[in-house]
C-alpha cells in the first residue's frame, strides 16, 4: 500500500502561481509513473500532467506551457508547478501512483483561481 499525501493548494488571482507536492510513503517511488488529475464540480476527474519512470512527461493541451510536472526520486515526492493560472484551472487535484499492476490516489489539495 502507497500513501501519497498532496500539499501547496490554496485560492490564488487569475495570472498566479502555485506549486502542488505530492510526497509518497514508498522506499520504491522509482517505479511508478506519477501523474497530476484534476476533478471540477460536475465534471468528470481529468489527466493534468504525467511523468514517467524514466522521467518523461505529458500534459494536457489546456496546460500546455503553463504547468510543469517533475519528480525527486530522492524525496519521494512528485511536483506541479503551475503558472498562469486561469479560472477554469480551479478544481480539487489528485496526485496519482501506477504500475501496470496497481494504481494509488491521494486525498486531493483544492485549487481555487479567484479574484
Amino acid at each position: 500500500q502507497v500513501q501519497l499525501v498532496e500539499s501547496g493548494g490554496g485560492l490564488v488571482q487569475p495570472g498566479g502561481s502555485l506549486r502542488l507536492s505530492c510526497a509518497a510513503s514508498t522506499a520504491i517511488f522509482t517505479i511508478y509513473n506519477m501523474g497530476w488529475y484534476r476533478q471540477a464540480p460536475g465534471k468528470q476527474r481529468e489527466l493534468v500532467a504525467g511523468i514517467t519512470r524514466g522521467h518523461s512527461t505529458n500534459y494536457a493541451d489546456s496546460v500546455k506551457g503553463r504547468f510543469t510536472i517533475s519528480r525527486d526520486n530522492a524525496k519521494n515526492t512528485v511536483y506541479l508547478q503551475m503558472n498562469s493560472l486561469k479560472p477554469e484551472d480551479t478544481a480539487v487535484y489528485y496526485c496519482n501512483a501506477a504500475t501496470s499492476s496497481f494504481t494509488y490516489w491521494g486525498q486531493g489539495t483544492q485549487v481555487t483561481v479567484s479574484s
